[in-house]
């Protein structure tokens, strides 16, 4: 029996909070998930410094992989098998594409691509076609299936019905991360139909689109997102633990290239700190690793480093203020020179933060990063674009939101201090 159909004697499950099941049949999607590269997600939180706001979010990137993979499953299994539209030899590209998706995502994900200018999508493409344990196995299926998986995660398929269920406006990536995000967070704004979604989706060249009597089930899902994106994903609190993270990081970096003698070697950050990151040193770091060092800083000599790290690990976090970049520059130019006389490095203790979303977008030719919109389909075949149909999405089509907010160390600053007092009435005003 050829690699690519064999199946496992017994169909395995895995038990999941929020899709009940996880169904493994094929021996392929088996042995990629035995990977000590996908094992590493489990050492990765999906949420990153979420957890600092929202205690029980504590789950990783290895279960919304899974959640993802399901599913890519029930699309191809379930719901498009039979259909014409739908070419069935796409069904292990598809399955592979949505179990591998975020296997690239570093340590504290976003914040950590931020400070060493990385992209997790291409170590993603590294390894799965790199010398790993993952690309091994996708091989067995063929040389280039491997390739085909890449560039699925990659959106340079041809097929681009088949990226469309890993990454579009309405997607599986996006399916499993609202509901189990809303899950651990304990936020109910996460919740929608997701039954209803999968029984309307129909293939079709190149794109999956919506029947028209979903509409309210799709309008349910892009509002839930919206919520996430605000009451969860950018809650202020859990970005000014981002915010430290990453200073502490910059910080070590900048101690490491000015010649600093740590009392720790810090082996695994050279190639990082060093900007030549090696696919090895990559997938052997992980989050008990940061969390090690960071313990290790807080013995530190420097101060600075000392100090950001007992922050993040202790949740002593800073305050912040919103504040109007256009506007509002001057006293930033001010607040900066008074922090500076008050010997709080203001690279590491005034650090604005902005936050931007675009909930829902039309189609936009040419643009970059373009977006492809969410089609409906009407009783007699036609397509409709989302917006079109229903004034709910249409009120937000377009219209990015951005945030900014100045965080800073108010447990510092000392009112009998005139200088500090000087910064104390600026932010307050």
């Amino acid at each position: 029996m050829e690699y690519a159909t064999q199946k496992l004697a017994e169909e395995k499950v895995f038990k999941d909070p929020v899709h009940r099941y996880i169904h493994v049949q094929d021996q392929l999607i088996w042995d990629l998930i035995a990977t000590k590269e996908f094992q590493r997600l489990r050492r990765i939180k999906q949420l990153g410094t979420t957890y600092l706001v929202f205690h029980g979010a504590e789950h990783s990137r290895f279960s919304h992989s899974l959640g993802v993979y399901e599913i890519v499953r029930r699309m191809v299994d379930d719901v498009f098998v039979n259909r014409p539209e739908w070419d069935k030899s796409e069904r292990l590209v598809a399955l592979c594409a949505g179990l591998l998706h975020d296997l690239g995502h570093g340590p504290f994900s976003h914040a950590f691509e931020h400070v060493f200018d990385l992209d997790h999508e291409q170590f993603t493409r590294r390894i799965i076609l790199g010398n790993t344990e993952v690309n091994e196995v996708l091989s067995r299926v063929s040389d280039q299936f491997p390739q085909k998986v890449s560039e699925v995660i990659a959106k340079t398929y041809p097929n681009k019905q088949v990226v469309s269920l890993i990454s579009s406006q309405i997607d599986a990536d996006r399916m499993d991360y609202l509901q189990r995000d809303a899950y651990f967070t304990g936020v109910s704004y996460g919740h929608f139909d997701m039954e209803r979604i999968l029984r309307v989706m129909r293939p079709q060249p190149d794109q999956i689109v919506i029947k028209s009597t979903g509409m309210h089930a799709i309008e349910d899902y892009i509002m839930s997102r919206y919520q996430m994106y605000w009451q969860v994903y950018f809650h202020p609190v859990s970005r000014s633990a981002e915010v430290i993270l990453k200073k502490t990081l910059e910080r070590a970096k900048f101690l490491y290239k000015d010649g600093y003698d740590f009392k720790i070697s810090i082996d695994h950050f050279t190639s990082f700190f060093e900007g030549n990151v090696k696919l090895a040193d990559y997938i052997a770091l992980d989050e008990s690793i940061i969390m090690a060092y960071f313990q290790f800083w807080t013995k530190e000599e420097d101060a600075i480093l000392r100090d950001l790290s007992t922050r993040f690990l202790n949740r002593k976090l800073f305050k912040f203020t919103d504040v109007d970049p256009a506007k509002d520059w001057e006293k930033l130019v001010q607040l900066e020179k008074l922090f500076d006389e008050a010997g709080l490095d203001p690279n590491y203790y005034l650090v604005m933060d902005s936050s931007s979303d675009l909930p829902y977008d039309f189609y936009r030719p040419g643009e970059e990063g373009e977006r492809v919109p969410i089609y409906l389909q009407l009783p007699n075949k036609d397509l409709s674009e989302l917006s079109r149909s229903s004034d709910i999405v249409d009120a937000i089509s377009g219209k990015r939101r951005t945030d900014h907010k100045l965080y800073y160390p108010k447990d510092l600053l000392d009112v009998n201090n005139p200088i500090h007092e000087r910064i104390i009435a600026i932010l307050d005003a």
